[in-house]
């Protein structure tokens, strides 16, 4: 053998202790990265329940703030189906008389089944004032951007149900549309407590609401004059 065979052995030994660690790497690493990590669900027990948010206190001026009184209606509001929307149903009748007091803007919404006559009679609407009727985002295929725009809105107070469709998905919408979003937790409901608690944490920390939005409760809103 002479010294260009030694040569060329020596080469390809280096390009095989080269490749071989390499490829050995390569069939282990989907598992070294996914086998060995576990999805949300296997973790699901581990989960830590987040701070409870604080409230804080709001000035509403009733003349750049609307209210928004999502499918609070009879197929909705019941004791069977949803008895805490029952019984969040006093509170938002105290903001709404409140509101109506001070003159502030009232827009009301249905589920895409129902009629503004199902609404709940503690909080109907008046004639004068409009009802838009769509799934869980109140500004998918209706005139509310418009309303709320021809009226100078800068900010909303959304209560309603459910807290996980009406309430999230059109509180998001207002919020991408730069408005102000303001959600009374005493005003919003579910079937489910874990719905309304996780509601309130996505709005204050999903990049599409949490710059915009403030809990608080229907008690610490001021509506000034």
């Amino acid at each position: 053998m002479n010294c260009y065979e030694r040569t060329d052995h020596g080469v390809l030994l280096l390009v095989v202790l080269t490749l071989v660690p390499a490829v050995f790497l390569c069939t282990l690493w989907p598992a070294c990265v996914f086998g060995a990590e576990k999805t949300v669900l296997e973790l699901w027990s581990e989960v830590s329940v987040p701070s409870v948010p604080k409230l804080q206190t709001i000035k509403a001026d009733p003349k750049t703030t609307a209210l928004l009184i999502l499918d609070i209606e009879e197929r909705t509001t019941n004791i069977k189906r949803r008895p805490r929307a029952v019984a969040s149903v006093p509170a938002i009748e105290k903001l709404l008389a409140r509101a109506r007091g001070k003159g502030m803007p009232v827009v009301f919404s249905t589920t895409p089944k129902a009629s503004p006559k199902e609404i709940l009679s503690q909080v109907a609407p008046r004639k004068d004032e409009p009802v838009v009727k769509s799934s869980v985002d109140k500004f998918f295929m209706t005139n509310l951007d418009e309303i709320l725009r021809t009226k100078g809105i800068d900010s909303v107070i959304i209560v309603g149900t459910a807290a996980e469709g009406a309430v999230l998905h059109t509180a998001t919408a207002a919020a991408m549309r730069s408005l102000n979003v303001i959600v009374p937790v005493d005003g919003i409901s579910s079937s489910e407590l874990y719905a309304e608690q996780y509601v309130c944490w996505h709005l204050l920390n999903a990049p599409g609401s949490r710059n915009r939005t403030t809990l608080t409760r229907t008690d610490m809103i001021e509506i000034s004059p």
